[in-house]
């Protein structure tokens, strides 16, 4: 067992192998995640998380060690869960992201974690928000979450960060892509990475058109910039650091951040509630109550939605 309120008190006081260890726990929905969620509860809230998306190959690893590097030289403690595709044969994260982030490596101020996917749809890592709380309480400052770059299912990041970030690249179709898989709908900021090839102008231009197509904003409401960058170089990373303090501010002004909190802590509620419900259903394959329910539907006295209702009444009067 973990003597969780040590471990804790380890990360506050900016340990990585303790911030390590909780996440590894959150990551094995230990037994005793609930204690460690508990603990934390009261030392989050402080840190500003921003999700990056976009194709693979635009650049996100390298974007977000660019931002990693801006944002110390501001002085920012930084936590970056950068969330890799599951190998077919292990089930863990093939970790190109901390591989490109080795800069960073020794430095103390900088916490970086691979996380993977575990085949769970969206982009995401399904502990990513409790990893953020983690992170959050461990004292980072700014939260950099890179999703895995599957496509059109990278939305999620919406209902995780605080400011979505959507990097696109010039010569890669992005512009019907980001058409296509509705991120139009989700970035707070676009960058366009990769500025130095042919077409970057071009991509910007029609990034730009297809943000005014519908476009139903009031005076006052945010418009989502569009920043070129060459990450590799570090060249507009300042533009996109200050396009994200702008938003930031924008948000806390009209109350949008406090908004969308809330709805992610409802969002996790739900998935936790969801999942609880999912495991005592698993239980009930082979359980006669499920059968007898099974056989009412096939003789035709029962409709599937009704045998649901019963079901679940019943895990309730368990619960």
């Amino acid at each position: 067992m973990v003597d969780v309120p040590q471990l804790v008190a380890q990360a506050r006081a900016g340990r990585p192998r303790a911030v390590a260890r909780l996440i590894s726990l959150v990551e094995g929905a230990s037994p005793q995640l609930r204690e460690v969620m508990a603990a934390l509860a009261p030392l989050t809230g402080g840190a500003y998380v921003v999700g990056l998306t976009g194709s693979p190959g635009v650049g996100k690893s390298t974007t977000t060690s660019a931002l990693v590097s801006a944002y110390r030289k501001a002085g920012r403690r930084v936590g970056v869960l950068a969330v890799d595709p599951s190998s077919p044969f292990s089930g863990g994260a093939l970790l190109g992201d901390r591989v490109r982030m080795s800069d960073h490596a020794s430095d103390p101020g900088v916490y970086i974690r691979s996380m993977a996917t575990r085949g769970h749809l969206g982009g995401l890592a399904w502990a990513a928000p409790q990893a953020v709380r983690v992170l959050d309480a461990a004292g980072c400052e700014v939260i950099l979450v890179e999703t895995v770059g599957v496509g059109q299912s990278e939305v999620e990041i919406a209902a995780q960060a605080d400011t979505s970030v959507v990097l696109l690249a010039p010569g890669m179709g992005d512009g019907i892509q980001a058409a296509k898989a509705g991120i139009l709908e989700i970035g707070d900021v676009y960058v366009v990475n990769k500025a130095d090839r042919d077409g970057a102008d071009a991509t910007a231009r029609e990034l730009n058109h297809m943000l005014g197509l519908g476009e139903s904003r009031g005076p006052g409401d945010w418009r989502p910039p569009i920043v070129k960058t060459v990450a590799a170089r570090a060249e507009g990373i300042d533009e996109v650091v200050e396009a994200l303090e702008k938003h930031r501010a924008w948000m806390e002004e009209r109350g949008v951040l406090a908004e969308r909190r809330h709805r992610r802590a409802a969002g996790e509620v739900e998935t936790i509630a969801v999942t609880r419900l999912r495991e005592r259903i698993s239980d009930l394959h082979g359980d006669r109550r499920l059968e007898a329910l099974a056989d009412r539907i096939v003789a035709g006295g029962l409709d599937p939605y009704a045998a649901a209702d019963e079901l679940v009444a019943g895990l309730t009067e368990r619960g």
